[in-house]
């Protein structure tokens, strides 16, 4: 991939479901080219295709037709196996509910992805992500003694903990209040300057689509960039 090439690319995406006799339409057509560090929002009515578009750029699904491209590679060519690869090397995913291991401590789920990567030294980058993450003296708390701004704060860190190129969203803020959503939108782009992650967000925020330089409307899973 030359420094020209856009990290994200999907061509002609469309992405079809069986529900009993009928084919549902979730995606069609969807064409998107995003540049490394850009800051994306995706936003649209519930059920118009965000968080399935999101989850097939994670490779977490497979389209039903077209292309997606991630850091140069045809990830649309790909097993499960070697998405996951791509995954762990290229792609961090913060999820609406959190999904942290509960039997975990916060230090221990933010270095779980190092670990899976069998990376060494991960036990002082967790440390500094979570003070990063205003969470220095949290570290051995488990997920049900932090509350729900708290447990985003360790999701984060935990995505930022592969330094991913690519940072995937999907409203991170939805179930927070909003003085703890306004700390969790400073924090991703706090990071972002740092790191010059890529940011895609699924969002209903205003305040953090707004703060994006580029937003797409999905409507009936058809893509569209706003401007102004």
């Amino acid at each position: 991939m030359t420094t020209a090439s856009p990290i994200i690319r999907v061509v002609d995406l469309e992405h079809r479901v069986s529900l009993g006799d009928e084919d549902i339409t979730i995606l069609k057509g969807v064409n998107l080219e995003v540049k490394a560090g850009q800051r994306l929002a995706l936003v649209g009515a519930s059920g118009s295709g965000k968080s399935t578009l999101l989850g097939l750029l994670a490779g977490l699904d497979s389209a039903s037709r077209g292309q997606i491209h991630i850091a140069g590679q045809p990830l649309h060519q790909l097993d499960e196996e070697q998405r996951a690869a791509l995954r762990a090397r290229h792609i961090g995913f913060v999820f609406q509910s959190f999904l942290l291991l509960p039997t975990l401590t916060a230090l221990e789920n933010v270095m779980l992805p190092a670990e899976l990567k069998g990376d060494s030294g991960n036990r002082k980058r967790a440390m500094a992500l979570l003070e990063q993450v205003g969470l220095g003296n949290r570290v051995r708390h488990f997920p049900a003694q932090l509350s729900g701004g708290e447990q985003q704060r360790v999701a984060i860190a935990r995505a930022f903990m592969t330094q991913p190129d690519i940072l995937l969203a999907d409203e991170p803020t939805g179930n927070l209040d909003q003085q703890t959503g306004a700390r969790i939108i400073e924090l991703l782009f706090e990071l972002n300057r740092q790191h010059g992650t890529t940011l895609v967000i699924v969002t209903h925020d205003e305040s953090l689509a707004v703060r994006c330089e580029r937003r797409l409307l999905m409507t009936a899973g058809q893509l569209e960039e706003q401007h102004g």
